[in-house]
Order: C-alpha cells, then sequence, then structure tokens
C-alpha cells in the first residue's frame, strides 16, 4: 500500500520558521535604527514635498512631471496634491508624510514638523 508523502506538524514548523526569522531580523533593525529611519524619512519626504509644491504651484507643471525631479533613490515617497488648498504631501506609508502649501508672499511652505 502506497502512501502520500505529507509534510507532518515538523516540518511545517520549520517552514514557519525560516519565514519568521526575516521578519525578526528586520523589525529589530528597523527598531535599533529608528531614530536615523525617523530622521531621513522626514528630511526626503520635506524636501520631496517642498520640491514637488513649487514645481506643481511655481512652475506650473503637472504632478506626473513633478515626479521626475526627485532623486531616483526616493522611490518610497508617494506624492498627492489637493487643488483646493494648494498643497502637496509626500509620504512613506506607515512612516512620515509631510505637507507643502503655496503661499502668495513666500511660495511653497513646509507644515512645522513635531518636535
Amino acid at each position: 500500500m502506497a502512501t502520500a508523502n505529507q509534510a507532518g506538524p515538523h516540518r511545517r514548523g520549520r517552514r514557519l520558521k525560516w519565514l519568521l526569522l526575516p521578519a525578526a531580523v528586520l523589525g529589530a533593525g528597523g527598531w535599533y535604527f529608528r531614530a536615523e529611519i525617523d530622521g531621513f524619512s522626514q528630511a526626503g519626504t520635506g524636501y520631496a514635498a517642498k520640491t514637488a509644491c513649487s514645481c506643481r504651484y511655481v512652475g506650473g507643471r503637472a504632478l506626473g512631471q513633478c515626479e521626475d525631479d526627485l532623486l531616483p533613490s526616493m522611490w518610497a515617497i508617494w506624492l498627492t496634491e489637493d487643488e483646493a488648498e494648494r498643497s502637496v504631501t509626500a509620504r512613506i506609508p506607515l512612516i512620515e508624510s509631510t505637507t507643502a502649501t503655496y503661499d502668495e508672499n513666500y511660495g511653497c511652505v513646509l507644515e512645522p514638523w513635531e518636535g
């Protein structure tokens, strides 16, 4: 009588361990470098919001064209605009968000950062 080769509970536990290990390492690394991640993400979203706002509302270009002005390493930053407020928000999902608003007298101004 032939039996099918089934993965037992021991084998499933080994697979789960290899899936959870990278997640635990990434989580620990994110926690250890949280200050650096926060600083770089705040600076990056601020730069992106100001650049895109100036491109959009001072330069008069479409937001899609303004994304081309960002550095290639800023691929994780998403840009959205609020035409009614004349503002652009740059965000790294689940990490940081910064908004720049166009002002007739000063150009594009970043919202104050929380310290």
